[in-house]
């Protein structure tokens, strides 16, 4: 399914875990560009490979896939190529469509009945997509349906094209150099995408703290201590359009995610740092993970703005 007004194209797949298909925005010339990575017809069933999709209820990594909680350990299917569990328990699982306008359109999965998701306890989430002038909403929510607490975090993961190619043309050959400000102030020691501790200074390949080129360098790094009310700000110069990104407070965390050689990267909103489980579990402050107990929800939205 397809929401649309005057200024953003989002493509929904309900059944691919609530992921999206593709992203446009129309551009001050009056093209439509695609602004989201645009996901080939062949591979519409797998969320990482689609133009974003929700984590649910977690981000990102467990280590191992073993999740501790309450003096209790649990297993989990290990299911990232690096052996841990990845990119929580709702991506595979279909999402029902519980209210639809020509420019909105809300999601929910409710675990209660299924078999097979890769978490112990019992939760309802509910995802929303908003177009309203020039701004994309994203709302997660997430309520435990249990009969006892469970520990959680949600995120989204977009990836951004580096180039604002027309919708139908051919990428270019070398890919475009967008400009990224994060002002995010800290960011965390990694070893194989699992931090050691809590966060610290930011690494130098993924300080975008003054604006600057994304450059051709790897980043995959979990960065914190975003600035109140400032945005995430991606600009293509060579067209005079920037994205702002803003977040609620609950998304504490923001992956930043470029690999060498790819037409895309990810600008990552998200709750809980990687392997937050096991950080929050040893006592150590600021992991973005919550409890929640039976009946309590948490939500939370981000925003992107065009801006011409």
């Amino acid at each position: 399914m397809t929401i649309r007004n005057g200024s953003w194209e989002l493509d929904v797949l309900p059944a691919t875990g609530a992921s999206i298909a593709g992203g446009r925005v129309c551009t001050t010339d009056g093209v439509w560009r695609d602004l989201l990575r645009p996901t080939r017809r062949t591979v519409l069933g797998e969320p990482e490979k689609c133009s974003s999709f929700p984590m649910v209820p977690w981000s990102n990594r467990i280590s191992d896939g073993v999740l501790p909680f309450g003096g209790r350990s649990f297993q989990l299917q290990r299911n990232g190529a690096d052996g841990t569990a990845i990119h929580g328990a709702a991506r595979h699982a279909a999402w029902s469509v519980v209210e639809r306008a020509e420019s909105r359109v809300v999601l929910e999965l409710d675990t209660t009945e299924l078999i097979g998701i890769n978490f112990p306890w019992k939760f309802r989430a509910q995802i929303t997509y908003a177009l309203t002038g020039d701004r994309l909403t994203v709302g997660t929510s997430l309520r435990n349906i249990d009969v006892e607490p469970f520990p959680a975090g949600f995120g989204h993961h977009p990836y951004l094209q580096r180039t604002l190619t027309p919708v139908g043309g051919a990428s270019p050959l070398t890919p475009g150099q967008p400009v990224l400000q994060v002002p995010a102030h800290q960011g965390y020691s990694l070893v194989n995408a699992i931090p050691s501790g809590p966060a610290g200074q930011v690494p130098r390949r993924a300080d975008f703290r003054v604006a600057r080129p994304l450059g051709s360098a790897f980043v995959d790094d979990v960065l914190t201590a975003w600035e109140p009310g400032a945005p995430v700000r991606i600009s293509y110069e060579d067209l005079g359009v920037n994205i702002d990104l803003h977040a609620d407070p609950v998304f504490a965390h923001l992956v930043v995610y470029a690999p060498r050689k790819r037409s895309y990267f990810a600008v990552e909103p998200v709750t809980n740092v990687n392997n937050g489980f096991s950080l929050h579990a040893a006592g150590i402050p600021g992991t973005g993970v919550f409890v929640l107990d039976p009946g309590e929800e948490r939500s939370g939205a981000f925003t992107m703005t065009l801006r011409t």
